[in-house]
């Protein structure tokens, strides 16, 4: 397999996936990415071949902490993940990509439309900063969660993510091996902006290796 060349899809997917709808649809989304994805620079080329493993079933197995018909906001969506992903896996839940790149924000649009997904997924072009506080865009912005994927370290992201929650609403933060070092950097400016709980989770053990590291801070209700 040369490099760019989408692999077939694991037999994971079926784990993550629960309706052949939804299996149709992430073949499509991983095909999106691995051709428009990359055509744009949402995503390099070199990561074509682990599309499935590092980013699409990395982001799915995520999607079991999400409560039934939660409104998602992913802040810095980008290329979609983890988004669209959730939003293919979870019918249940309605979804708003915030991202604040025009060109990022036309090939979400391209994508949510491609996957049929126009009545549960928009987009919001803005910076999170601004939306959090209530300047960017007209009324407010809130969901029950809010989600990020390689945006920011916890103690500056804690400051766009938070104030988008609704009381009592989740942070589901994907990070990486630094999780438990971000989290003591961000405990103090999170407690002030009022979390209550936070704690490490691992996703998809047995699904992804390795699984996926979540940040889940709930805010008081």
């Amino acid at each position: 397999m040369s490099v760019g060349e989408l692999p077939p899809a694991p037999a994971e997917v079926a784990l993550v996936a629960g309706d052949d709808l939804a299996r149709e649809r992430l073949q499509s989304y991983a095909e999106f990415l691995a051709g428009a994805g990359v055509e744009r620079g949402l995503l390099g080329p070199r990561e074509v071949p682990r599309l499935w493993d590092r980013h699409l079933l990395n982001c799915a197995v995520v999607a079991p902490l999400v409560p039934q018909g939660a409104h998602v906001i992913d802040v810095g969506s980008g290329a979609g993940l983890p988004g669209l992903v959730w939003a293919i896996v979870r019918p249940d839940i309605t979804l708003t990509c915030l991202e604040s790149l025009q060109r990022r924000a036309t090939y979400l649009d391209e994508a949510i439309a491609a996957l049929g997904l126009g009545d549960r997924v928009a987009v919001v072009r803005a910076r999170a900063e601004d939306v959090a506080r209530g300047r960017a865009i007209e009324g407010s912005l809130r969901a029950d969660v809010v989600t990020a994927r390689a945006v920011a370290a916890l103690d500056k992201l804690a400051g766009w993510t938070v104030p988008l929650l609704t009381p009592g609403g989740e942070l589901l933060a994907v990070k990486g091996q630094s999780a438990t070092e971000e989290v003591e950097s961000a405990r103090a400016i999170m407690d002030r902006l009022g979390i209550k709980s936070i704690e490490i989770v691992q996703c998809g053990v047995g699904i992804v290796d390795p699984p996926t590291t979540v940040v889940r801070a709930r805010k008081a209700p």
